[in-house]
């Protein structure tokens, strides 16, 4: 028996050589630390995807700087899991224009427009307020697929 509390019995075999019963088997993965590997593999892409010689540009205001030192900027808050990892919603922005100054979400809205054609924005915002709940799978999905893109 590997345990009082399970009551597995192991005969005679060497303890190394079998899995461990249920009870002892790995926990599982809060979700809370996965949500936080994601957020760190899908902010490390987006500060770094459009870098050039490791320096990114600022989304709202084009400073450049070092992209490890830029915050991953959202449009829409973190908060709202359907757009939290949602491309077109986060981007590269520096520290005053994301912390200091809110985030600058008009001058933001605009360049998306900019960038991905009038309307962007209002579809962003749209997205932003659907009910969207990701499973543990697809968040290790994610995260596994933003570090491969990192590589």
């Amino acid at each position: 028996m590997c345990c009082p509390s399970c009551f597995c019995f192991k005969g005679g075999v060497s303890e190394s050589a079998l899995p461990l019963c249920f009870f002892h088997m790995a926990k599982k993965v809060k979700r809370s630390t996965l949500v936080k590997k994601l957020d760190k593999a899908f902010s490390d892409f987006t500060r770094s995807k459009d870098s050039v010689q490791g320096m990114s540009t600022c989304f709202t205001c084009g400073k450049v700087a070092e992209w490890k030192t830029m915050d991953a900027g959202h449009f829409q808050s973190r908060g709202k899991y359907s757009t939290r990892w949602e491309e077109r919603n986060v981007k590269p922005q520096c520290k005053g224009c994301n912390m200091v100054n809110g985030g600058q979400q008009y001058v933001f809205g605009k360049r998306l427009d900019a960038l991905y054609g009038p309307g962007s924005a209002d579809e962003v915002v749209f997205q932003s307020n659907q009910l969207r709940k990701f499973s543990s799978q697809e968040l290790i999905e994610l995260t596994e697929y933003y570090r491969g893109k990192m590589r």
